[in-house]
């Protein structure tokens, strides 16, 4: 990525509800296969940045920030109906192009893809110091 706008940040509600992670569940190799060939497919296309899935609510912590020191407490998050079961970063050219690979991901009924845009480094103040410190560990770690 040379400071172009990425466009296509795919989040992924995979795990919308506790109904949709049971179907997905019930099924576990068939979507791991099918995510795979997903991935296969971006990587091919030449827009795969990364693709994770994550843990249960359940399995997860929250820190609570308020006045008082941070609080933390095992998850999940208070009554969310919905949660993040994972996510596929995209590097793509526009809106409808993320639209036209999120309605690919694979997924039962009932979930939701929820599409967010990664502003593009010219997006941001370069002479922030906080975001040339934030680049060079970036370089250093081989993440540009």
């Amino acid at each position: 990525m040379t400071g172009e706008t990425r466009v296509g940040g795919i989040g992924c509600v995979a795990a919308g509800t506790d109904e949709t992670n049971a179907a997905m569940m019930a099924n576990v190799d068939e979507m791991m296969a099918a995510t795979r060939r997903f991935i296969e497919e971006t990587a091919k296309a030449g827009v795969y940045v990364a693709a994770e899935g994550l843990d249960a609510p359940g399995q997860g912590v929250v820190v609570h920030f308020s006045d008082e020191a941070p609080v933390v407490t095992d998850g999940p998050y208070g009554e969310t109906k919905e949660l993040f079961g994972g996510f596929f970063l995209l590097d793509v050219a526009s809106k409808q192009e993320a639209v036209e690979w999120a309605k690919r991901v694979p997924s039962v009924p009932g979930s939701k893809i929820e599409i967010r845009r990664v502003p593009g480094e010219d997006e941001v103040p370069q002479e922030n110091g906080n975001f040339v410190k934030e680049a060079a560990l970036r370089e250093s770690s081989g993440q540009i």
